[in-house]
Formats: C-alpha cells, sequence, structure tokens
C-alpha cells in the first residue's frame, strides 16, 4: 500500500503538470508601451513650458498637470497607457503640462531662486490673448546666468496655461491634475472659466498649507536646495503620494517610486516644491443664500477624487464642503491611498467615463465595450508572450 507522502507527491506532480509558466516581469513607471509624444518648449513671458502631446489634435483637448516630484511621466502614463483608458481615449487629445525645469532631462535650475513675489499685477486683466502685454515686473528668468532664480508662484503657474492654449490654439480644456498640478488648474479655471468645460481633480487641496505642513516642507525645500535628496525628503514624497496605508502594505510599488526618487533633480524639486508650500486659499465658498451673486465660486463641472488612506482626505472632504454642489462631485475609493491612478486605475477610469458622459461625451461607450477592449489587449499580450516562449523550428 502507498505511503500518504507519495500518493501527495503523484498528486502534485498532477497539479502542476499543465500549468503555464509565464516570465515575471518588474514592475516599472511608464508603462511596457511606448508611448509616442510631440513635445514643445513653450516660451512664456513667466518662463518656459514643457508640454507633451499625445493623440489626434482635432479632437477635444484633457490637459494634465502633475504633483510635486513627478512629471508627465511618472504621474500619468501608466494610468492613460491602461488597457481600459485607451477606448476612451480615442475621442480626446492629452496635452501633459510639465512644471519649470521638472520633465525628465531638465537643465539644473539656477540656486538661490526667489519664488515669484505677489501676483494681483499679473492678473489684473486676465483676458489678455497675449502674453506680451503681461506686466514687465512679473518676467521669470529661470536661466542659471542670472543672479538669481525667480520662479514662478502657483498663480503664475496658472497664468502660464493660457499662452499653452495659445500656442495650440485650444479655446476650452478639460483639466486633470494631482496633488499641486491639481492646484494650479483650480486657479487657472478661477482665471479663466471662459476656458475650462471640467476638472477632474485628485488629492487637490483649496487652502494654504498649515503649519505641521509648511514645516516639512520648509525643511524639504532646505535640504534639496544643497543638491542632495535625503531620507527625510524621500520618506516625505511617499507620504504625500501615497498615504501611511499604502507606504506600509504595498513594497512592490514603494520600491519602484523610491528607485525613481533617486533620480530626481533636488535643485529644480525645491523651486516647485517652495511655490506650493506658499500657496495662497483659493477663495471659493459655497453660495449658501442661492443668489450666486459675489461668491467666488467654480463656472465649470467639477470631480474631486482621493482615496481612503490618502494623507490629503481631510483637506479633500474641506474642499468638497466650498463647492457647489449643483456642479461637483465628490468620491473616496475604498481600501486605497493617494497614488490612486496607480493603486486603484481600473475604479479611476470608471468614475472618469461616467463624468465625461455626463456632460455629453463618449455617450456610447459602455463598461462592456470597455470590458471587451481589455479581454482583447490581454490576448494579444499573452500571445505576444507565446511567441516569445515557443522556440522557433529550423
Amino acid at each position: 500500500m502507498e505511503s500518504f507522502d507519495e500518493i501527495m507527491e503523484k498528486l502534485t506532480d498532477i497539479e502542476l503538470r499543465d500549468i503555464d509558466v509565464t516570465e515575471s516581469r518588474p514592475r516599472q513607471i511608464g508603462g511596457e508601451h511606448h508611448v509616442v509624444y510631440q513635445e514643445n518648449d513653450i516660451e512664456t513671458a513667466l518662463g518656459t513650458i514643457h508640454v507633451a502631446v499625445h493623440g489626434d489634435v482635432t479632437k477635444p483637448a484633457i490637459l494634465t498637470y502633475h504633483d510635486i516630484g513627478l512629471n508627465h511621466l511618472t504621474n500619468f502614463q501608466n494610468f492613460f497607457n491602461y488597457s481600459e483608458m485607451r477606448p476612451i481615449l480615442k475621442s480626446f487629445c492629452l496635452y501633459h503640462v510639465n512644471a519649470p525645469g521638472q520633465q525628465e532631462g531638465a537643465a539644473t535650475l539656477a540656486q538661490g531662486f526667489i519664488v515669484g513675489e505677489d501676483s494681483e499685477g499679473l492678473l489684473e486683466n486676465p483676458s489678455n490673448d497675449t502674453t506680451d502685454e503681461i506686466k514687465e515686473g512679473y518676467s521669470i528668468d529661470l536661466s542659471k546666468n542670472s543672479g538669481s532664480l525667480h520662479f514662478p508662484n502657483m498663480d503664475q503657474l496658472a497664468a502660464q496655461l493660457l499662452p499653452v492654449l495659445q500656442f495650440y490654439n485650444l479655446k476650452r480644456i478639460m483639466g486633470f491634475g494631482m496633488g499641486a498640478g491639481a492646484n494650479i488648474l483650480s486657479r487657472f479655471a478661477l482665471q479663466h472659466p471662459e476656458r475650462v468645460d471640467a476638472l477632474f481633480l485628485i488629492n487637490c487641496t483649496a487652502s494654504a498649507p498649515g503649519w505641521t505642513e509648511w514645516g516639512y516642507q520648509k525643511v524639504n525645500a532646505w535640504y534639496l536646495r544643497s543638491g542632495h535628496m535625503t531620507a527625510f525628503t524621500e520618506d516625505y514624497l511617499l507620504w504625500h503620494w501615497f498615504g501611511s496605508t499604502t507606504k506600509n502594505r504595498n513594497q512592490d510599488l514603494m520600491k519602484v517610486y523610491k528607485d525613481y526618487i533617486k533620480q530626481i533633480n533636488p535643485t529644480n524639486l525645491a523651486a516647485f516644491i517652495e511655490a506650493y508650500m506658499r500657496r495662497t486659499d483659493l477663495g471659493i465658498q459655497r453660495d449658501l443664500t442661492h443668489k450666486h451673486s459675489e461668491v467666488k465660486q467654480f463656472k465649470c463641472n467639477v470631480m474631486l477624487i482621493t482615496g481612503d488612506y490618502s494623507g490629503h482626505l481631510d483637506d479633500m472632504v474641506n474642499m468638497n464642503g466650498r463647492l457647489d454642489p449643483t456642479n461637483s462631485t465628490w468620491m473616496k475609493l475604498a481600501d486605497c491611498g493617494g497614488m490612486i491612478l496607480e493603486e486603484n486605475p481600473e475604479k479611476v477610469c470608471e468614475a472618469f467615463r461616467l463624468f465625461l458622459q455626463g456632460m455629453g461625451y463618449v455617450p456610447t461607450l459602455s463598461q462592456t465595450a470597455i470590458v471587451a477592449s481589455k479581454s482583447q489587449a490581454s490576448r494579444t499580450q499573452f500571445m505576444t508572450q507565446e511567441q516569445r516562449f515557443t522556440p522557433q523550428m529550423a
């Protein structure tokens, strides 16, 4: 009679016989598919803006803006290359805006920078169609040859977007931003309501920084100004992007972003962090009288979205309480941190599709069609892998 160990050995052999083994590939930022961008450096009175365009320029425009420590590749490429997003993007063109000096391969900005002063004069005439009429006192010199670097403040970063729209002849856009980028897009929508159809905002805040955030960011900027990326700044960036729970749970994702952080230009990041640290309150408030008179408010549709464990959840709740409920939507994803585009792209994709359909875009696109597209993409990927592992006969 066979022993128990002999029986289990046979069963194990049977169970494993028909299992297909595929090559394991490490997770990476930017995805596995190569995306071709049309890239332009656009000169404005506030400095040079690097923009990457993907898609048919005759289609409606989605303009993205990234968070601190990221750029258009590390913040958005994985998500917009996600299989369930591709059917949606057939109806749009993406314009990825990078804050000055934040794009990959950017030259190091001059040290000793000064974040732009109060921008009230710059915004006196927001309807101007030429940047030449912006006051000379607010011109920004980002070259290393200048005595000091004048980096734009948050209002000025928002004002830079108008020349971008003019460069591509865009009349209206939909904004898609995260963190600092979401705040910049919000400011642009308040400066130029006639130019913005909708805002999709991740981890956005409408208020000025509190003392705790200000203190952390001040220390970060001080370290980064010296040209060094410290463990303190690395930990803060991971918390800012993901929150504490994801930071402790998802070690695979953390390793990818820890490796990426080592490649960041610390001097350039210091400038962007200090601009974000000095942000002012958006000044929006909910109109309780329903008279819509002197209340500062968004004129476009707004969707706020974040994760259950995001470090910016309270800021999002506060901002939601200040929005007009007739044109705003609030969503919190369960069991998810702050980097929802990486942690749960499927849910974000579905939320974005429904948000677009609420405004009349992609009306015939259903979740069934998206799933079918995803299945086709999976089959194509499997066939490609199968070809890689199939021996070639002579």
